[in-house]
């Protein structure tokens, strides 16, 4: 298991890209965005599930490694895609307690089998073709996404790909909570002690609660791909020059 998070390197931005599902077009654009509110050096924090649904999840993925290797600041997070990608590769598994049943992770709606051709893998619900994954999926991607860790703090915010359990501290959370959670994390109106930033659940815009903000405008199912920026606990999101306040909903 990765490193349960990670705590911030001093910025005044964090810019923040949520679940990109295979998408590489969207993620190329984001990235343009993001380099013209912030430059070259900005950071940037992706929330995870990195694939599936998407066309090209390898160019996804090897695109957050060298950015990564290149010294940019970057903290990419763990999602829940992520880990069903890695719990197949590692043990052929295809099933998880978190999945609805008859849901696996090469269901068509999952999106594995897209993930699979971008490594030039022919699968199906059917045949998964473990074999042939475990020999053209490079050992570098797998790496990678092992080191993923599940969660980003700063003074203000806690970075995360799905949520947390409520009143929990952030070092008892499960893993597996931090990746699935929705409920009661997603109704719960208390102030969890930061602003907690995730994505996840899809909405149709991004969605300031006051204690929580959900980024997950749907990009998997062919919608945005938000970019958002935070500066304190204060949230922008970025359009083709020029910003737009994310206010809380009672505010």
């Amino acid at each position: 298991m990765a490193p349960h998070g990670k705590h911030a390197r001093m910025s005044k931005r964090i810019y923040v890209i949520p679940d990109i599902h295979g998408h590489k077009a969207k993620l190329d654009s984001a990235l343009a965005l993001v380099e013209l509110d912030g430059g070259a050096d900005a950071q940037i924090v992706f929330l995870g599930d990195l694939e599936d649904r998407g066309p090209d999840s390898r160019g996804v993925i090897q695109t957050l490694m060298d950015g990564v290797a290149d010294g940019r600041n970057w903290t990419v997070l763990r999602g829940n895609h992520d880990q069903l990608f890695l719990e197949f590769l590692d043990h052929a598994q295809i099933t998880s307690p978190r999945l609805r049943d008859p849901l696996t992770w090469v269901s068509k709606t999952m999106g594995a089998v897209d993930t699979l051709a971008s490594y030039r893998i022919t699968a199906s619900e059917d045949d998964p073709n473990w074999e042939e994954a475990r020999q053209l999926v490079p050992q570098a991607h797998r790496d990678f996404l092992a080191s993923l860790p599940l969660c980003y703090e700063t003074d203000d915010i806690l970075f995360v790909h799905a949520g947390i359990v409520p009143g929990v501290p952030l070092k008892d959370q499960a893993p597996d909570d931090l990746m699935w959670m929705r409920e009661p994390f997603l109704s719960d109106p208390r102030d969890h002690g930061k602003l907690v930033v995730h994505g996840h659940t899809p909405v149709d815009f991004p969605e300031h609660h006051g204690n929580r903000v959900a980024l997950d405008g749907g990009a998997g199912w062919g919608r945005t791909l938000h970019v958002a920026v935070f500066e304190g606990r204060d949230c922008w999101l970025l359009g083709a020059g020029d910003r737009q306040k994310l206010v809380p909903f009672n505010s």
